[in-house]
């Protein structure tokens, strides 16, 4: 069966150009798990909270992942359609369940293009600062809403002119990933090389307050205390690649190509994660972690001529860019399924397909807006703490990176819930019939699958006092707070709208 039998057996038309490629796809996908956002963004934490051991847990959570791609990979197969989990929940359990995965999965998406975009202020700062003279404040509002506006902006314009477009434009950032990851670990190799290979199995201590350079007390314990922490680093990136299913009606061979590249971006992803953050330790000062710690990787980069840690700094950039207009690819697509299928206030409008690019254009505009409405939070930074009902939003965090927290749990939210579909769908006899099977696997992945979700979820989520390495993530209740506020305001527009009749 084509693509267009298949698409027309599940009540749908092809209206969207299908022009994407298996490695425009894996290219998609790889640009939205980004090794190099990842660890620019979080290496400082992971460091800080887990020691140089924290680079192990980079292959248990991949690992721990791919049952996750695989049951992923086998409801792409079957569903090759836009909107990715919002389909599969729907299709594995119904239209209702369908419509909250895509409502939650839709908002964490959005938000994680606001939140990932923001990142690159401090680099386009700083190259600003180099080259051009100016004194452009990282930390400004002003700053951060202009430059953040921009590459929304930019992005927006580049999934609107056409998925070829999008696709070559995440090729591009899949060689500067290449580039920024083993090219980095070749250059501190050459130039920056401080320490031992016994380096990256020490704590250096961390798990104790007087050696903690966050001035964090785990009480002497690694494996219950700072590890549970520190994996949240390695948590924080290892998602993504499921995008690639977002973009099945625009992929050709999606029944087989989807699956294939859902796997190798999240391999691809853990190898360049793990020789990233190998080059910045054995990079890091004879003097110990705390001055990589406070400086964060710029401080490690510093080793390099400068010319070359320019040519870095601008690779960085490139990568933000292109995580930031998969993501928000993703998420206008997840946008146009639901609306599609009139899930959504305007939904006629939001449907529309332009015809010169083929492209969901409003659902474009919507995954522009939102993330602007987003970026309003750049201006809640609360000089102390502020009591909210019986917990307290803590001094000086800015509420659009508390926004980076909610993306990330939303997001384990929206695939726990798909996975636990996938799973009543196999409780209710369902037998998969893609081209990609799981065979007699299916039932065992599905459940390791769902379990290592949930227990992240709950490790990411989990409220914790202000003062814990937990809270350098979740900022205590804020993270769950903001996800119950979301699907609550889902429950109540599905309640009186009801989306999921038609």
């Amino acid at each position: 069966m084509n693509e267009s039998s298949r698409l027309a057996a599940l009540g749908y038309r092809q209206e969207l150009s299908r022009v994407l490629s298996l490695f425009d796809n894996f290219a998609v996908a790889f640009s939205y798990l980004s090794p190099m956002v990842g660890v620019y963004s979080l290496y400082a934490l992971g460091l800080g909270t887990g020691g140089p051991r924290y680079i192990w847990m980079i292959p248990i959570v991949v690992g721990l992942m791919m049952p996750v791609a695989l049951v992923f990979g086998e409801l792409a197969s079957e569903y090759p359609l836009s909107g990715a989990l919002y389909q599969y929940g729907k299709y594995n359990v119904g239209p209702r369940y369908g419509w909250f995965v895509g409502w939650i999965y839709g908002f964490a998406l959005l938000a994680t293009v606001a939140s990932v975009d923001s990142g690159a202020v401090g680099y386009v700062t700083s190259l600003s600062n180099i080259w051009f003279r100016t004194h452009l404040d990282p930390a400004s509002h002003v700053t951060i809403f202009v430059i953040t506006g921009a590459i929304i902006v930019l992005s927006a314009i580049a999934n609107s002119v056409g998925a070829k477009i999008m696709g070559r434009v995440a090729r591009f950032g899949v060689y500067v990933e290449t580039i920024g990851t083993f090219g980095v670990f070749a250059a501190l190799a050459i130039y920056g090389f401080a320490q031992h290979w016994s380096f990256i199995f020490s704590t250096q201590n961390v798990e104790y307050l007087k050696s903690n350079p966050l001035n964090l007390n785990f009480g002497g314990h690694w494996w219950t205390g700072a590890a549970l922490v520190a994996v949240l680093a390695n948590v924080y990136i290892f998602f993504g690649f499921e995008s690639a299913g977002d973009i099945s009606e625009e992929t050709l061979d999606a029944g087989r190509q989807v699956p294939k590249a859902m796997r190798n971006a999240l391999l691809y992803g853990g190898v360049a994660s793990f020789v990233l953050v190998l080059g910045l330790l054995l990079a890091t000062p004879a003097s110990g972690i705390g001055s990589a710690v406070s400086g964060g990787v710029s401080s490690v980069l510093a080793v390099l001529p400068s010319w070359l840690a320019d040519f870095f700094l601008v690779m960085i950039v490139i990568a933000f860019f292109s995580c930031g207009t998969a993501v928000q690819g993703a998420g206008a697509r997840v946008a146009f399924a639901l609306a599609r299928d009139g899930a959504l206030p305007l939904s006629e409008k939001i449907r529309t397909i332009s015809q010169r690019h083929h492209t969901p254009v409003n659902a474009i505009l919507v995954g522009t807006i939102v993330p602007f409405l987003f970026l309003l939070l750049v201006l809640i930074n609360p000089s102390k703490p502020v009591h909210i009902l019986w917990f307290d939003y803590p001094a000086n965090v800015n509420a659009l990176y508390a926004l980076v927290s909610f993306a990330t749990s939303g997001i384990y939210l929206a695939f726990f819930l798909t996975v636990f579909g996938a799973l009543i769908a196999r409780r209710r006899g369902w037998r998969p019939s893609g081209v990609f099977r799981l065979g007699p696997w299916g039932m065992p992945i599905t459940i390791a699958g769902a379990l290592y979700l949930l227990l992240m979820l709950l490790n990411i989520v989990w409220p914790s006092s202000l003062s814990s390495g937990r809270a350098i993530f979740n900022y205590g209740w804020v993270t769950l707070g903001v996800m119950l506020i979301i699907v609550a305001a889902g429950a109540i527009f599905e309640a009186i709208a009801r989306p999921g009749r038609s």
